[in-house]
């Protein structure tokens, strides 16, 4: 029989405590190529009302902006778990989002970089 500590059970017990018991964020939603970064008003909202985790994601933030799946690799998190304490850090106010360049439609200009970059390799 395998020990307790080595079927993953304590994953989804943690899981659940992280996420306080929620299956989905409350009221926003994330992409995985959602862009998120500390608002400008972070540095002045308190932090004792938030877990570990929060911390950990505000700490990744600091330096620069990440995609939510970039978070969810780095913090070793689940990305529906990941959501969740994104939609927390968000109605507290102490990130904000951006959506990335749309690629769907790039400009000339943006295709010919990309052509002449890929000619220098």
């Amino acid at each position: 029989m395998t020990p307790p500590e080595r079927r993953g059970g304590d994953r989804l017990v943690r899981t659940y405590v992280v996420t306080s018991g929620r299956a989905r964020a409350s009221r926003n939603h994330f992409d995985h190529i959602t862009l998120v970064a500390l608002s400008t008003s972070a540095v002045h909202l308190s932090r004792g009302q938030l877990n570990p985790e929060h911390h950990v994601i505000l700490d990744r933030l600091a330096s620069s902006a990440q995609s939510v799946a970039e978070l969810s690799a780095l913090l070793r998190q689940p990305v529906s778990v990941l959501r969740i304490l994104l939609a927390d850090l968000m109605e507290s106010g102490h990130i904000t989002t951006r959506q990335p360049i749309d690629a769907a439609d790039p400009t000339r200009s943006l295709l010919e970089e990309v052509l002449a970059g890929l000619r220098n390799l």
